[in-house]
């Protein structure tokens, strides 16, 4: 039975509100001697005219006796319901079964696609740890929307093309050798650029000879060309490495070349329908009334911008993909641009601009500047999950160094580390880097609930007992209670995550999972010999649903678990 959906049905008789109203309005009490599911009557009082205790007497006079229930209070202006335990338990444990490991997964999105758009990083330059804020967000929206059974593609928009690549084409042919930079490509890559640009200052005639470089590439130029191509080529195999170690990919790596000759289409369409006007020479889209600063389409010279090739990439993807959400995970300070490009493709008589959705992070500080990097003031963030990969490792080898496959658990545990702390708050807050919270074994972190995960199949392996049939009434405690309704709270933070674009409510939900369970462990140890079997089974059970339901969470998260740590 779903209760709360139940429980609406059955106001939803004797009011005057739909089912559906009164799903949205119910409420979790945060203390559960008040109930499972408590419904704020103050709602009804205008409608009623009357006063919410009485209202909340009243329609417990017409419930009470629902044998759906073990019991139904009012409370001041609210009515309580406490679910029968066992029956709820029984309910839940079934559908955890049922599920296969894929405990709360819909389809709801069935023939609906979503794009989602992150990581986005620069070609030929570093992959630092300030692209992981978008690469982990958005690698987890993505996975979230597919568990939902929408049909995602997943989109890096590579900072492929720009008057840099000219510089890059000048330096390359200046100072590169190909033996050098492929051993260490963008490392290489990024030495000879800002030698560019250090040369640039003493020689300003470099900066014009950037510029016929890059005219030369836009015009198509056979040379120039291959040069890019091989720039995009190891750059990308570099990226794709990181990527690898991250459980990451990409349906398209199409970047800002991508869309070069797309853009007139965008100057046509805007000045077609009247929206184009000049401002100091440039023309522009005013956004007057939005009070936003105009929108640039061409700059005074006639070259395009980052606004017009974002909006020739959303009419592309329209086409292409016919999308139900088009997702953009780019940094808070870009929220103006993209809020000036929605508004512009609306004004252009295009209303699936409200689709098209900004989803900002913050930013990443680090107190003590203590992270070992060979790359000066960048932050390469191939060399931060390294480092916490062999950060695991010492703590794995100090605490067990007998135990087996230590090097694949460090992995999976450090890189898990990274990417819980880069999800365990709202996106729009700074990220404050320590070692010690990403790797506390016993705290809010990544290593606390994949143990939680360890330990639990860790008492699986160790029973001999099959629990396939078990009796739930001997498991209705208040702690292994709490323990199901957590398990079966599991759909509700997938659809908060999604509704919100934000992939904390997952992290959030998944670390109350462990501890809940670690409270039902700890209070009812499930192998000892003075437990009899019945309960044994029943218990192990929901040890069973327990960590099936922490590995679906976390691999949400873009984090893969450990049978034993």
């Amino acid at each position: 039975m779903e209760h709360k959906e139940y429980i609406a049905g059955r106001i939803c008789e004797l009011v005057d509100m739909t089912k559906d109203e009164l799903m949205k309005v119910m409420e979790v009490p945060p203390d559960s001697k008040m109930g499972d599911i408590a419904f704020p009557c103050f709602i009804l009082a205008k409608k009623m005219r009357k006063a919410p205790p009485m209202i909340a007497s009243e329609l417990l006079e017409k419930i009470k006796d629902d044998n759906a229930f073990e019991k139904v209070e009012a409370v001041g202006g609210y009515l309580n319901f406490f679910f029968n335990r066992k029956e709820f338990i029984e309910s839940v444990m079934k559908k955890v079964k049922d599920s296969n490991g894929e405990f709360a997964k819909s389809q709801e999105g069935k023939g609906k696609t979503v794009l989602v758009e992150y990581s986005s990083p620069n070609i030929a330059k570093p992959f630092h740890i300030g692209h992981l804020f978008s690469t982990a967000v958005g690698n987890s929206l993505a996975r979230i929307y597919a568990y939902l059974g929408y049909d995602v593609q997943r989109l890096n928009h590579l900072g492929d093309w720009g008057t840099q690549f000219g510089k890059l084409i000048s330096a390359y042919k200046r100072w590169g050798v190909r033996e050098v930079i492929e051993k260490d490509p963008i490392n290489e890559l990024l030495k000879i650029y800002v030698k560019f640009h250090e040369e640039a200052e003493k020689e300003p005639s470099l900066e014009d000879e950037a510029r016929e470089y890059f005219k030369s590439l836009e015009n198509g130029d056979k040379e120039t060309t291959e040069l890019w191509q091989y720039f995009r080529d190891v750059s990308l195999k570099e990226f794709k490495r990181v990527y690898d170690m991250l459980g990451v990919s990409f349906d398209s790596y199409a970047g800002e070349s991508f869309y070069g000759d797309k853009m007139q289409e965008v100057v046509d369409i805007l000045d077609e329908k009247g929206l184009i006007c000049e401002s100091d020479g440039a023309k522009v889209v005013m956004l007057d009334e939005l009070n936003v600063p105009p929108c640039i389409i061409l700059k005074s010279d006639g070259a395009t911008i980052y606004a017009t090739r974002d909006i020739a990439a959303a009419l592309y993807r329209k086409r292409e993909y016919d999308f139900e959400k088009n997702i953009y995970v780019v940094g808070t300070p870009q929220a103006l641009h993209f809020k000036q490009i929605f508004a512009v493709i609306k004004k252009a008589g295009f209303d699936w601009a409200d689709n098209c959705t900004h989803v900002g992070f913050g930013l990443v500080k680090f107190p003590d500047k203590k992270l070992s990097t060979r790359h000066g003031d960048v932050v390469f963030l191939e060399d931060v999950l390294n480092e916490s990969i062999q950060k695991t490792l010492d703590i794995i080898t100090n605490n067990n160094p007998d135990m087996e496959n230590k090097e694949e658990v460090a992995t999976k545990i450090g890189i898990g580390a990274i990417l819980y702390t880069f999800l365990k708050n709202s996106r729009e807050k700074d990220i404050v880097f320590s070692w010690d919270s990403m790797l506390d074994f016993e705290g809010e972190s990544a290593p606390y609930v994949q143990y939680s995960y360890a330990r639990g199949r860790s008492i699986l392996r160790r029973c001999e007992i099959d629990y396939s049939e078990a009796d739930f009434s001997l498991a209705t405690s208040d702690e292994e209670y709490e323990l199901v309704k957590q398990i079966n709270m599991f759909g509700s933070a997938i659809s908060d995550a999604a509704a919100k674009n934000e992939p904390f409510y997952i992290n959030r939900y998944v670390t109350n999972l462990a501890r809940c369970f670690n409270k039902f462990y700890n209070n009812y140890p499930i192998l000892k010999s003075d437990v009899d079997d019945e309960t044994k089974k029943a218990r192990l059970a929901l040890v069973d649903a327990t960590t099936q339901v922490i590995k679906s969470a976390l691999l949400l998260l873009g984090i893969e678990t450990v049978e034993s740590m």
